[in-house]
């Protein structure tokens, strides 16, 4: 290891020592079987809060593919509870959140993997086969469709939670005053 200056021009920190995937092999990174990008973020744009683009790159033993899938289910019901008490629920404000979370994720996960360079795809996912990554089209769908249905679901989210809590101030004023 070399000490003192950078040389000028030169990266501040090296991949090959610095990089999580120099020391630890994935299973994507391994496996002789073709991962398609374009597959990968409609899976995480459609069906991603359930952890389907995870288990598509990692396989089942991925726990972030598990995470995403625990949020959701921990999520439904405390929508469910929300709208049953009409946004009354303390409840349902603790455990909506969570699957929000893995919801915003996934949409995330749809942009960055989607907006990835093929041959940055390839190198991670695709090193042990012969085929290459060709996007197209589709992948800018699916990617201008997640930022447009992800943006306006955060949007709607938030601005029902400040109108409820705005509405809780409201009746409090009124009850103090009375």
């Amino acid at each position: 290891m070399r000490v003192g200056p950078r040389p000028r021009g030169a990266p501040l920190l090296s991949t090959a020592r610095h990089s999580a995937h120099a020391f630890m092999p994935t299973a994507a990174s391994t496996s002789p079987r073709f991962r398609s990008k374009t597959l990968t973020a409609a899976l995480a744009f459609l069906f991603g809060s359930l952890g389907a683009h995870r288990f598509y790159l990692y396989g089942t033993r991925d726990i972030y593919g598990w995470a995403h899938l625990l949020g959701t289910l921990i999520g439904i019901p405390g929508v469910m509870l929300l709208v049953a008490t009409e946004r009354a629920s303390i409840l349902g404000w603790v455990l909506a959140p969570i699957g929000a979370v893995s919801l915003f994720a996934a949409f995330l996960a749809a942009l960055v993997y989607g907006l990835r360079p093929d041959q940055k795809w390839d190198a991670q996912f695709n090193t042990h086969t012969q085929r290459k990554s060709r996007s197209g089209w589709t992948v800018i769908f699916v990617v201008i469709f997640s930022l447009l249905i992800g943006a306006f679901l955060l949007m709607t989210g938030l601005a029902l939670a400040f109108q409820t809590y705005f509405e809780s101030q409201v009746e409090a004023a009124k009850a103090i005053s009375q």
